[in-house]
């Protein structure tokens, strides 16, 4: 099973409904520290270990990036992990922000 791909409104839709998904930000660090959607954590080369250990497969993942192109791959690789509900946003983290620009 491969990733699939997540509209900012679904997304938005999930966390008013207090929907249990694991928000995994790949941006680099300054950008994160910036801004990011509330309850994601940052996601990089040191951190991915831990992640994927610390984290049921049966847990929903959104993979965030600046436009939704970098969390495509991301999103892949963490399929091939054994999550099985994996999603990139599309638009990443620019298109969040248009939307929800005092969540971010």
């Amino acid at each position: 099973m491969a990733f699939k791909h997540l509209d900012i409104k679904t997304l938005s839709t999930w966390l008013e409904e207090g929907r249990s998904v694991s928000l995994v930000d790949i941006r680099d660090p300054l950008s994160f520290a910036n801004g990011h959607i509330a309850g994601s954590c940052h996601l990089d080369n040191t951190s991915v270990a831990e992640f994927v250990d610390n984290t049921s497969a049966e847990q929903p993942v959104v993979v965030v990036c600046y436009h939704g192109n970098s969390s495509q791959q991301a999103a892949a690789w963490l399929d091939g992990q054994g999550f099985e509900h994996v999603y990139s946003l599309d638009g990443g983290f620019t298109a969040w922000q248009a939307v929800h620009p005092d969540n971010g």
